[in-house]
């Protein structure tokens, strides 16, 4: 998108003195390409989207993410409406993962996504067997991340290009039916005195590990 199109009030002060959010409206001939939405065009833009994405249609967006996801899923129990499954999906759209599962209820506290899952795929399965099923059909490895006894460190394991990662719900964490699904059981390294992290931020290290693995090209060594 042509940079001179934005209004550039990113910086502009609200009614209320605070920040204004995105872009106004469209300055300039209006683009010919029906990837713009005519009503964000008119009014502006206030999304939380990068600048790439500024008067996309929703749908536009999501037709351009799929064709540059991540190949890893991420799934998260939901039996006692975890109040992280916001913030695994948003960060789950931020690393660009395929699609985002959730295993048990239905209903998740959508808040902490910040509407992020208007751009992200998000699947449901009633419990572990129908997530089993669905990744077996596609050959993936379930991998699970929590600090249970006998797991492995996540910072020496080679994580699959293709797979998906499960997470447990706060408190619980992995359910034993996940458990035995799992090809493997990851933990991630803690220096302080408390004994885990929320399912959010767990989800966020272990995307990252990803990331860092099959996108900037850094494997772990087992060594160090």
């Amino acid at each position: 998108m042509d940079d001179h199109g934005l209004s550039g009030d990113g910086g502009a002060r609200g009614d209320a003195g605070a920040p204004a959010v995105g872009v106004g409206p469209w300055e300039g001939p209006w683009p010919e390409d029906d990837r713009y939405d005519p009503a964000l065009l008119a009014d502006g833009d206030r999304r939380n989207v990068v600048d790439r994405y500024r008067y996309w249609t929703r749908e536009a967006i999501v037709a351009d993410l799929d064709t540059r996801r991540h190949p890893f899923h991420v799934a998260v129990e939901n039996w006692e409406h975890d109040l992280n499954i916001g913030s695994v999906v948003r960060t789950a759209n931020a690393f660009a993962a395929e699609a985002v599962h959730i295993v048990g209820r239905r209903r998740w506290n959508r808040r902490g996504a910040m509407v992020t899952d208007r751009y992200q795929h998000v699947h449901h399965h009633p419990d572990p067997e129908a997530l089993t099923a669905w990744a077996e059909e596609r050959g993936l490895p379930v991998v699970g991340i929590d600090n249970l006894p006998g797991a492995v460190p996540l910072e020496t394991y080679p994580l699959p290009r293709a797979c998906v990662l499960v997470f447990g719900q706060e408190g619980p964490g992995l359910s034993a039916e996940v458990r035995k699904v799992c090809s493997a059981v990851l933990s991630i390294a803690q220096f302080g005195s408390t004994r885990s992290i929320n399912a959010g931020a767990a989800a966020a290290v272990a995307m990252h590990a990803w990331v860092r693995a099959h996108v900037f090209d850094q494997p772990v060594d087992p060594g160090d």
